[in-house]
């Protein structure tokens, strides 16, 4: 097993779920009392403890964690949050819908992680106390719900014309903004 590109790796994946915590945990709070803040109650547990068995896989095969690289991938979502999502000040239907497309992608990830240690637990006796199938089947599920919810999102923020809107999504028929 090449384990210096397994380290790279593996901190790549441990930054990467640094930011879905973050990402869920700011998602959440927004949508509190709403059908998408209840699923991300439970899904940023499961986040949390994919994170949790992630570390324990890299204790397990020996890999140190790079704690510069999961402090940029924290700031670097904090500093995501300063995106113009057609309000001024506060959260915004597109707000939502980038949230959820970067959950969309971070669940992608993480469902090539687990599909990849799956792989190589079989070559690599310290893998094989990990339920990667498992991972994988409950990844697939997260996957199938976050997108449903994304394209529901999406459809509930370009459908409706709003008044609070800051910047217009089409040009206006004189071409003037």
């Amino acid at each position: 097993m090449n384990v210096a590109l397994l380290r790279i790796y593996l901190n790549d994946h441990l930054a990467g779920s640094t930011v879905g915590v973050e990402l869920a945990n700011r998602t959440r709070s927004e949508n509190a009392g709403n059908p998408l803040g209840q699923y991300l109650d439970v899904l940023l547990g499961e986040l949390r403890e994919d994170r949790e068995l992630l570390l324990s896989v890299m204790v397990a095969l020996g890999v140190p964690r790079d704690p510069v690289k999961v402090g940029v991938a924290w700031l670097g979502e904090k500093l995501g949050r300063l995106k113009l999502n057609g309000q001024w000040v506060g959260y915004s239907p597109l707000s939502r819908v980038v949230e959820l497309e970067g959950l969309c992608l971070g669940t992608e990830g993480r469902l090539g992680l687990w599909q990849t240690l799956r792989r190589l637990a079989p070559k690599d006796e310290r893998l094989s106390r990990f339920d990667f199938a498992a991972l994988v089947t409950r990844t697939e599920q997260q996957r199938r719900t976050l997108e449903r919810l994304r394209l529901e999102a999406s459809e509930e923020a370009f459908s409706k014309p709003s008044e609070g809107a800051v910047l217009p999504l089409t040009p206006s028929p004189s071409g003037k903004g």
